[in-house]
C-alpha cells in the first residue's frame, strides 16, 4: 500500500501480470460477465480507481447497472470489496480491493458488514504498509492479502556500499518481514468475539422489531375504531411499521412514537406529517392551531353584553352601558 500513489486506489491481491487460476476460471457460481469484469480489473496497475460509470463507457461495454451487478457478483463471491481506509497520517479515504482467488475471510466479512448501515469494510494501515480489517466489537483481523514475493526491499539510508572483494560472495540477503500468523487459540478467541457480537446484534434488532411491531399495531387498531378502516395502498400497515422502526433506531421512545400517532391522526402518516408529529411528541415543535374560519362570537366582536342594571341595586356594575338596548341580527331582504 505505500507503493501507491493514490492512497484511494484499487489493491490486488495478485502479482502484476493476468494470471487467474483454475479454481477462479472454473467457479460456476461467477457468471461470465463477472469473471470477464474480474479479469479486466486484475490487468489494472495498483492505484487504478474501480468507477462503473467508467468501466460502462466505450466500444462493446455493458451498462452502468451490468456493470454494478457484476461487482455485487464478485463481492459476494469474496473476489471485491470496498474498504474504508484509516491511512497512517490519519486521514481516511474510500478504496476498493481486488482479489485473483475467492478470500472465504472476504466472504465472511461481506456477511458481517452488509448489515451495518455503512458496508465498506474498515481497515486500518500499519507500521509496515499492511492493512488489519477493524470489526464491530474493536478487535483487529488479517485483511486477507498474503505478502508480495515480489516487493523489492529498500537499502539502508546513508549506508555507502563497501567494495566488493576479489572473488567475494555476494551478500545473503536478508529475510523477508513476515506479519506473525495467529495461533489456533487466538484464532478460536476471534471467532468467538465475532460470533458473540453478531448473536448481541441480532437480539437488539429483534427486540427493535418486536416494539415496532407492537406500537404498529396498538394504533392500527386505535385508528381503526377512532377513523375508522383504512382504505390506502396496501401495504399501508408494513409501511406504517417501518416509520415506527426508523423512528426507535433514531432513539424516540415508544410512548413518543404513540404520541405522534396520534399527534397525525392518519393511520399513514407522510414523511412530513410524521416527523412534525414527532417534533410536537418531543416537545420540539410548538402545535399549530387548526386552520379555517374561526366561528363567529358575539362576546369576542363586541364584548359581554350584561342585562341594564337599576342604580344602586344588587347588580350594579361600575362598568358603564350604553342606553339603548340594541339587538344586532340579520336583516331580511325584499
Amino acid at each position: 500500500m505505500s507503493r501507491l500513489s493514490n492512497p484511494a486506489g484499487v489493491r490486488i491481491n495478485q502479482p502484476h501480470f493476468v494470471h487467474v487460476v483454475s479454481a477462479t476460471v472454473r467457479n460456476t457460481s461467477l457468471s461470465y460477465r463477472a469473471l470477464g469484469l474480474l479479469v479486466y480489473l486484475l490487468d489494472q496497475k495498483e492505484g487504478w480507481q474501480v468507477r462503473a460509470e467508467q468501466l460502462s463507457r466505450g466500444e462493446g461495454r455493458e451498462g452502468r447497472e451490468a456493470i454494478r451487478t457484476a461487482l455485487r457478483e464478485l463481492q459476494v463471491a469474496g473476489h471485491y470489496r470496498l474498504e474504508r481506509r484509516k491511512l497512517r497520517n490519519g486521514k481516511c479515504v474510500m478504496g476498493t480491493a481486488l482479489s485473483g482467488t475467492p478470500l472465504q475471510q472476504w466472504v465472511r466479512d461481506h456477511e458481517i458488514f452488509s448489515t451495518q448501515k455503512d458496508p465498506a469494510v474498515p481497515v486500518i494501515e500499519q507500521e509496515d504498509g499492511t492493512f488489519l480489517v477493524q470489526y464491530p466489537d474493536g478487535t483487529l483481523g488479517s485483511d486477507g492479502f498474503e505478502p508480495d514475493p515480489y516487493a523489492d526491499e529498500e537499502p539502508p539510508a546513508h549506508v555507502e556500499p563497501e567494495p566488493a572483494a576479489a572473488n567475494a560472495e555476494p551478500p545473503a540477503a536478508p529475510p523477508k518481514k513476515r506479519r506473525p500468523r495467529r495461533t489456533p487459540e487466538q484464532k478460536a478467541a476471534d471467532d468467538a468475539k465475532k460470533a458473540a457480537a453478531a448473536k448481541q446484534k441480532d437480539e437488539e434488532k429483534a427486540a427493535l422489531d418486536a416494539a415496532a411491531e407492537a406500537v404498529a399495531k396498538w394504533w392500527w387498531d386505535d385508528a381503526e375504531k377512532h377513523l375508522g378502516k383504512y382504505v390506502g395502498r396496501t401495504n399501508g400497515y408494513l409501511a406504517m411499521r417501518g416509520m415506527v422502526k426508523k423512528a426507535l433506531e433514531a432513539g424516540y421512545t415508544q410512548r413518543q412514537c404513540a404520541d405522534a400517532l396520534r399527534q397525525a391522526r392518519k393511520h399513514l402518516p407522510s414523511a412530513q406529517q410524521w416527523q412534525t408529529a414527532l417534533g410536537v411528541a418531543t416537545n420540539h415543535i410548538v402545535p399549530s392551531r387548526p386552520a379555517g374560519r374561526v366561528p363567529y362570537s358575539d362576546e369576542a366582536t363586541w364584548g359581554r353584553q350584561d342585562a341594564p342594571t337599576t342604580p344602586g341595586g344588587d347588580n350594579a356594575d361600575s362598568t358603564p352601558h350604553d342606553s339603548d338596548d340594541a339587538t344586532f341580527g340579520v336583516i331580511a331582504r325584499p
